[in-house]
């Protein structure tokens, strides 16, 4: 059964390749596109909306931010939240089998794994790569769950996001959805998704030393924390 779906899309300064990307979703059926401008500085709200995206502010920086931000404009008709970046690394050819899953009731989050899939070359550093591993191995060990992947290209029933609660402002919000999923019980798989270097811009996190630092501390933390809270 096709549910109705909303696509959210964070977007901080990405003027030079929001565009692009909503373009490639043009001839998908979603009932809302939604693009988070988290505080851009450049044209990426005014390129989106002439894209014909719904455009929500959030001035507060960081990821979990803007995803509740999206999450606080959806419609009433919704049944499935889809989250993807908006730099163009993640392939929208691949949200048919993300959401596939969810719509033949087999998944309630269902997470678009860049492991398993094809990569671009140097669409993942190294770093990035040996931190997925270490969050996926310390999962495994604390909540017994076999991850693969913490990427943000994703999709989950809206009555099991909201049943989350999610909370993390930033860095620490796909690590804290599937910790939450585990604890929740919802049926999680991982799909293969293909990625791709970002086609404009430089990242926000991978880009920058401190950024990749900053990311990697808030998801080992997050980690640790609700095993602590256990």
């Amino acid at each position: 059964m096709r549910l109705p779906v909303a696509l959210i899309l964070p977007a901080l300064d990405e003027e030079q390749a929001i565009g692009a990307t909503l373009d490639s979703l043009a001839s998908r059926d979603l009932a809302q596109v939604i693009v988070v401008d988290n505080g851009s500085r450049d044209r990426t709200a005014e390129v989106a909306r002439s894209r014909g995206a719904q455009v929500v502010h959030e001035p507060r920086r960081g990821y979990g931010w803007a995803c509740l931000a999206g999450m606080a404009a959806l419609d009433a008709q919704v049944e499935t939240v889809a989250f993807m970046d908006a730099d163009g690394s993640d392939d929208p050819d691949d949200l048919p089998n993300i959401l596939a899953p969810i719509e033949q009731g087999e998944a309630d989050l269902v997470i678009g794994s860049r492991a398993k899939g094809e990569r671009e070359a140097g669409s993942l550093s190294r770093h990035q790569q040996f931190g997925n591993w270490l969050a996926a191995s310390l999962l495994h060990l604390f909540y017994g769950v076999r991850y693969t992947d913490l990427g943000p290209f994703r999709a989950i029933r809206r009555d099991a996001l909201r049943a989350l609660a999610m909370t993390d402002k930033n860095f620490g919000w796909t690590v804290e959805m599937q910790i939450k999923a585990r604890r929740r019980g919802l049926r999680v798989l991982e799909v293969p998704v293909r990625y791709r270097r970002r086609r404009a811009g430089e990242s926000k996190v991978s880009g920058t030393a401190k950024g990749s630092i900053l990311a990697g501390a808030k998801i080992l933390w997050t980690i640790l924390r609700y095993r602590i809270a256990e």
